[in-house]
């Protein structure tokens, strides 16, 4: 009798909270996540917000697909993205990391990534980025941008 050891999926994510970063097993994405330093629940259906000090650890670390929303606050069509992203974010609970980038507030990630026009969403694997599309899109092209990963 064999048995395959296949490796836990886990996502790194800040705390919505305090900011710390947390592993949390996707596998188990069902049961409640809370911050291993001050408790509070982690939303694992929910896009969580990266920072330039937070992007490269969470994105390098994840072994799950990250999915990245680059955003401004002032931005129309990010507006109108927003809820898109979010009900996208719920229906890939435990198998993409979905996340959020200002490029007001984070200049020195979305200036790496040549971030040009917002919303840029990109999908990130193993550390390095595999998708991009440009503009507002709707949930049946976010939805092909993870398929098969």
């Amino acid at each position: 009798m064999s048995t395959t050891n296949s490796p836990v999926r886990h996502a790194i994510m800040p705390c919505g909270a305090c900011g710390k970063l947390n592993r949390i097993n996707m596998d188990r994405a069902d049961a409640a996540a809370r911050c291993g330093t001050c408790k509070a629940a982690i939303a694992v259906d929910a896009p969580v917000t990266l920072t330039d000090a937070n992007f490269d650890v969470v994105v390098g670390k994840s072994t799950v697909p990250v999915m990245i929303d680059f955003y401004a606050d002032w931005c129309g069509p990010c507006k109108m993205m927003a809820p898109v992203f979010a009900d996208f974010a719920r229906r890939q609970k435990g198998r993409v990391l979905v996340a959020k980038v200002n490029t007001d507030e984070n200049p020195q990630v979305s200036l790496r990534f040549g971030i040009r026009s917002i919303p840029t969403l990109t999908v990130m694997a193993g550390g390095r980025e595999v998708v991009r599309q440009v503009g507002a899109v709707p949930m049946a092209a976010l939805e092909s941008m993870v398929a098969g990963l």
